[in-house]
């Protein structure tokens, strides 16, 4: 609907409210329903009507038990018996209800939960429920495959457009949704199986019983899961706060810093640590061979320059701003609230990379990135380790890896993949790089740990949310000759926002089956 028209309609209710609060029959009542808005452009309800008005909101259920209840709600005694296989269909319909549940609820761990918040809804379950008894009606053996097609990749699945998350709504549905459920040695979480034939009451009954209090266990997460969402908010939470303070601190007793001050302070102390851009061309001079790292390193250099002299730029521009001899336009005063509130300004994130840090750390981060870069142009030679989180396109140098050792071989490119071997070594233990590939070094691991010791991954110690790996030695093989057995095909993001940060898969170790750690959500990180 168009909300100005809206808007329109919405003050004429309001007059004609006023004018039936007298003399109207007196049980006379308006109700009216809204949604909330998605941004402060569309609150446009009259404050008159607001204030008059009782207000109720619903809210979801939160946690697995009122929702797991609240998905059985939707079917009663009649839908049990609705069907010839009554066993199957019971079974099936009670872990359909229980996946329903966990889909909706995994959200609140934000990113290490689902990638992508999904707009997951009854209509999922009820209709899931209907193809359910289609299909049991129609054949003779619980076609499970098929249903679970159905129910992963076109009910729930329609919503989903991250493949890492299609992988985990497929992985649930096939710990859930299997021959096994019929046997009575299914878990839909520890300590809770799957129950035998009830009736709906029984059922309802069997929650309040045997479902154990809420935790991450019961979504397959480790406890860890719940730390990070909750340090997360109250984060969050802090800094609206801080964002509502009033613009001027005083320093106590008699001493009072005004935050231009402070900001001027910041100012020269990031524009004296920035050094001159990288000369290219001087740089290219130096080269007797465009090899692909080469090339890689003047790509991030040509990066690094756009960043760094954005950043000049802006302090120049505003320092002069706060000395009279520029008038102050809304970028500087921008440039000077995100000084001030240690953030990183908008015109930097624009031409920087994914990073969640706060401006002194995301500063010393670049810094320390400008003398990798330096480092590595020195001579051209590839450092003995390199750290991976350093790159603008961390891809492009894993690429590069596949390259040099095509050309090396005269392989062809299409037909490589990168093996991952965990060492059991840090940065500091290597002198040299490897003959072929590259050491990396500089990520962790989250949702699970590693331990070096067996060369596997294994479960992560409490409060110990991202553990560091140890050095990886990455190479190019030919993609045949991988071996995938008792391997977890781990997603690498560049920060914990994951997503759209994306960017490689390392296959690692396991003696667990995979399908544990999809569940945990265990990703590498390149930075945290």
């Amino acid at each position: 609907q168009n909300i100005h028209l809206v808007a329109k309609w919405l003050s004429s209710l309001e007059k004609k409210l006023e004018q039936h609060s007298e003399g109207s029959h007196q049980d006379f009542r308006i109700f009216i329903s809204a949604e909330p808005a998605p941004s402060p452009d569309s609150h446009i309800i009259p404050q008159g009507i607001l204030e008059n008005s009782i207000k109720i909101t619903n809210e979801a259920p939160t946690g697995m038990h009122a929702n797991l209840h609240k998905a059985l709600d939707n079917f009663n005694q009649d839908t049990l018996e609705m069907c010839t296989r009554e066993n199957e269909f019971k079974s099936i319909l009670f872990a359909l209800c229980y996946f329903h549940a966990l889909v909706a609820e995994r959200r609140k761990f934000g990113p290490q939960g689902w990638n992508r918040s999904y707009p997951f809804n009854t209509g999922d379950l009820t209709i899931s429920v209907n193809v359910l008894y289609n299909y049991l009606e129609a054949s003779s053996k619980v076609p499970y495959d098929d249903l679970r097609y159905l129910f992963g990749e076109i009910m729930y699945g329609g919503h989903i457009t991250d493949d890492w998350d299609r992988r985990l709504c497929k992985t649930y549905l096939e710990e859930f949704i299997k021959p096994e459920m019929l046997e009575g040695e299914l878990l839909l979480a520890p300590g809770f199986p799957l129950p035998g034939n009830m009736d709906y009451n029984g059922y309802h009954q069997y929650i309040d019983d045997a479902l154990p209090p809420e935790s991450p266990y019961l979504y397959g997460l480790h406890p860890n899961a719940e730390i990070g969402f909750l340090t997360q908010t109250s984060e969050k939470l802090f800094r609206i706060v801080l964002e509502m303070q009033p613009r001027d601190t005083s320093m106590g007793e008699g001493g009072v810093v005004t935050r231009e001050e402070t900001v001027k302070a910041l100012l020269e102390e990031m524009l004296e640590k920035l050094m001159d851009e990288f000369n290219i061309a001087e740089l290219m001079a130096k080269v007797e061979e465009r090899t692909p790292y080469v090339v890689v390193a003047f790509q991030e250099c040509e990066r690094m320059n756009i960043l760094t002299s954005e950043i000049k730029r802006s302090l120049k521009e505003l320092d002069l701003g706060l000395k009279g001899e520029l008038t102050m336009t809304s970028d500087m005063e921008n440039l000077q609230n995100a000084l001030f509130l240690d953030m990183v300004p908008e015109s930097w994130i624009k031409r920087a990379y994914p990073s969640t840090a706060s401006l002194g750390t995301w500063f010393a981060d670049l810094l320390t990135r400008i003398k990798e870069l330096e480092a590595w142009t020195g001579d051209f030679s590839l450092p003995s380790a390199v750290w991976l989180a350093g790159f603008f396109n961390p891809q492009s140098f894993l690429t590069a890896i596949m390259q040099s050792t095509a050309r090396k071989n005269e392989w062809p490119l299409d037909k490589m993949t990168l093996q991952c071997d965990v060492t059991k070594k840090n940065r500091e233990d290597f002198a040299s790089p490897p003959r072929e590939g590259a050491y990396v070094h500089g990520l962790f691991m989250e949702g699970a740990r590693w331990d070096a010791q067996t060369g596997i991954i294994t479960d992560a110690r409490l409060k110990e949310l991202t553990p560091a790996m140890p050095v990886i030695f990455i190479k190019a093989i030919p993609a045949d000759k991988q071996d995938i057995r008792s391997m977890y095909p781990c997603p690498v993001y560049k920060t914990r926002q994951r997503g759209p940060t994306y960017v490689w898969t390392f296959n690692l170790k396991t003696r667990e089956n995979p399908s544990k750690w999809v569940l945990a959500g265990v990703a590498l990180l390149l930075q945290i």
